[in-house]
């Protein structure tokens, strides 16, 4: 039986054509045709001042906490529920990420839990977008512009989602994006950084340039390049940037792909919340980019033994987040704020089903086995 696996990353479109063009072009290096063509077309989308493409989602935080000018003392509120990197950018500048709970229908950072743990030293907010779908951001602004806090997108996941009409990363002062394999645009690893303020665009693009000002020169605005502030090696290759052209060529394709797989999947889950299971809440001012498909079991060990029993039928089916607070890092260099009962239950809990683009042949297989297994285990 053919193994199904949580991720495929596939060739939509001429990302081939395009990489051989980068090649015949004669630039490998960052900063080339490709890497302009793609930031003209994120900051399209976004409707952004500027959008500086970078090696990685990570790298892309790094620069926001950079451009934040964070120090020791400073504190930056996140969700608990979020990949590592969210935490080490603020981390690596010695400011403190302060952990709070997701609210329990979007999996998103709670407003509420934002504003119980804002004091003197918080000087951003750093809500994540979870499968894609937009956090509550006008609570979350509302709460940062009375005190001039920044708001920094974690959108790593939300290339393509919308809130109220509006663009996954054009709420906040910035916004990260992540193309690595497993998101709905890839480029192997790759990411970007959206600026909405005219005033952070030009650091931005020091500090991507290992601190110097060579974008300005290339443009002619000084006959020299310098070192005039602090940097480090953001950018992508050039064969980076052309793989990831050819996807944003085919962004809306792929995600009607997406789409289609994970409709298939709420329709026929509806099944099993007789068992127990629950599935995805989508607030109705979201449009969502069908990013991820996950379930919530009735508790850890059902969890545990569905991931098991799929696994033999070989499908893959991972859970997601161990929550940051609990890690030996959170607990060492963080503040939690609250018991975050809400994030450490839906941890427990919580399934990923395979989706990505060209998976149609197969989905009736991973329902029908998912199926069985539920009925088995919560019969």
């Amino acid at each position: 039986m053919q193994k199904i696996p949580f991720n495929r990353p596939v060739v939509a479109g001429r990302e081939i054509e395009h990489i051989r063009e980068a090649i015949e072009g004669g630039q490998l290096a960052g900063d080339g045709r490709f890497t302009q063509l793609c930031e003209d077309m994120i900051a399209y989308w976004t409707g952004a001042q500027s959008a500086h493409l970078t090696h990685s989602c990570t790298a892309a935080l790094e620069m926001a906490a950079l451009l934040l000018d964070l120090k020791p003392n400073d504190e930056v509120i996140m969700p608990s529920f979020t990949f590592v990197s969210t935490a080490n950018a603020v981390a690596l500048r010695g400011a403190t990420p302060v952990f709070v709970d997701i609210d329990p229908k979007t999996l998103n950072i709670d407003p509420e839990q934002v504003a119980a743990a804002m004091n003197e030293k918080t000087r951003s907010i750093w809500p994540v977008h979870y499968a894609g779908v937009v956090a509550d951001m006008e609570a979350i602004l509302a709460l940062a512009a009375p005190r001039e806090i920044m708001v920094v997108e974690d959108a790593a996941q939300a290339y393509g989602s919308y809130r109220d009409g509006r663009p996954a990363g054009s709420f906040g002062h910035m916004a990260a994006f992540s193309f690595h394999e497993t998101k709905n645009v890839i480029s192997g690893e790759g990411g970007v950084l959206v600026a909405n303020d005219q005033n952070l665009t030009l650091r931005a693009e020091i500090i991507r340039e290992k601190g110097t000002n060579r974008r300005q020169f290339f443009r002619g605005a000084v006959d020299k390049y310098s070192w005039v502030d602090i940097g480090s090696s953001f950018l992508p290759g050039e064969l980076v940037a052309a793989f990831l052209y050819g996807q944003l060529e085919k962004v809306n394709e792929i995600n009607q792909d997406r789409t289609e797989s994970w409709n298939t999947y709420h329709a026929a889950f509806q099944a099993a919340e007789s068992r127990g299971i629950a599935r995805p809440y989508i607030d109705n001012r979201c449009s969502h980019n069908a990013h991820m498909y996950y379930l919530l079991f009735p508790d850890f060990d059902s969890r545990t033994e569905f991931i098991a029993s799929m696994r033999t039928e070989d499908i893959v089916t991972p859970f997601h987040y161990v929550p940051l607070h609990s890690s030996p890092m959170g607990r060492r260099i963080a503040r939690t704020n609250g018991e975050l009962t809400v994030t450490e239950d839906i941890s427990n809990r919580l399934v990923r089903l395979p989706l990505y683009p060209g998976m149609k042949p197969q989905i009736e297989r991973i329902i029908s086995t998912a199926m069985r297994n539920i009925e088995r285990i919560l019969r």
